[in-house]
């Protein structure tokens, strides 16, 4: 009875492990599909190219009946000269972004994106869409108790200052630090966007945030309160981002930038969002 008792407690065993087994193949093929190389051979193939925005009036956003964004309206440019289905992706967060590049969901990050060293160790990136610069998101005097705008960045030492999760601020930030030799504290905020940060510094919910200058301006449009005039960077190159494996993407991507360009398309795109930025 004992030997018929350990029998089926050993084959009860057995099957757990050929199942556990099995099932750890199956992610492990599954993990190797993820990271298969997706270049433009293979988008032309499928016919649609993935870009990830964030929603914001630089991105993405719906105004009306209408969809409209800086980002969406140069990838439909691009979906009319590389005649491939764009499709458009929504992720506020920059850093689930690069995770859904990695994984091939997308294809490329339409976000202006600082060229930096540290990313482009590991990605690639267009040739220049935007210059920009961080700038400080403060209250205006006459918004805010009679208390003058900061102007000097030695005078950000000790104060609190509010951006949007895996922000290219943070960095920023951090270097300022060691240039005033003092301590700055930044909040990494997980739920809003540049634009609600804004909203709440004209609120009075907090004092300070740092943004692109591009989405600062759209900010000051709606927000009276605000005063973008303290720069927190020099001007910046500021890209799209592809993977490494994706050099045919990257060359075909700059091809039609440069058409985009040439044909007063880009200029047209930006000068609607950017209006004193030309």
């Amino acid at each position: 009875m004992k030997s018929k008792k350990l029998i089926k407690v050993y084959s009860g065993l057995l099957v757990i492990v050929v199942a556990t087994m099995i099932m750890l193949w199956n992610l492990h093929l599954q993990s190797k599909t993820d990271v298969l190389p997706r270049d433009y051979p293979e988008i032309q193939k499928e016919g649609i190219l993935r870009m990830v925005t964030e929603y914001n009036q630089s991105g993405y956003y719906i105004a009306g009946d209408t969809i409209e964004g800086f980002q969406y309206e140069l990838s439909q440019a691009i979906a009319q000269l590389s005649g491939l289905e764009v499709q458009t992706f929504l992720e506020m967060s920059l850093t689930e972004s690069f995770n859904g590049l990695e994984k091939n969901q997308y294809d490329v990050i339409t976000r202006n994106i600082p060229i930096t060293s540290d990313i482009k160790e590991k990605y690639l990136f267009t040739e220049p869409i935007v210059f920009n610069k961080q700038v400080l998101i403060q209250r205006k005097a006459k918004a805010n108790n009679n208390i003058k705008p900061v102007r000097n960045q030695l005078d950000l030492a000790g104060k609190t200052i509010y951006i949007p999760k895996n922000s290219p601020a943070r960095l920023r930030l951090q270097n300022l630090e060691h240039e005033i030799g003092d301590t700055i504290y930044i909040i990494e905020d997980e739920l809003y966007s540049s634009e609600q940060l804004a909203i709440m510094v004209a609120k009075g919910d907090i004092d300070y945030a740092v943004c692109d200058q591009q989405i600062a301006k759209l900010s000051e449009k709606q927000l009276p309160e605000i005063d973008i005039n303290t720069d927190i960077s020099f001007t910046q190159l500021q890209s799209w981002v592809i993977r490494k494996d994706s050099p045919i993407l990257l060359d075909s991507l700059n091809s039609w930038l440069k058409q985009i360009r040439e044909n007063g398309t880009f200029e047209k795109i930006y000068k609607k969002y950017y209006p004193k930025a030309l």
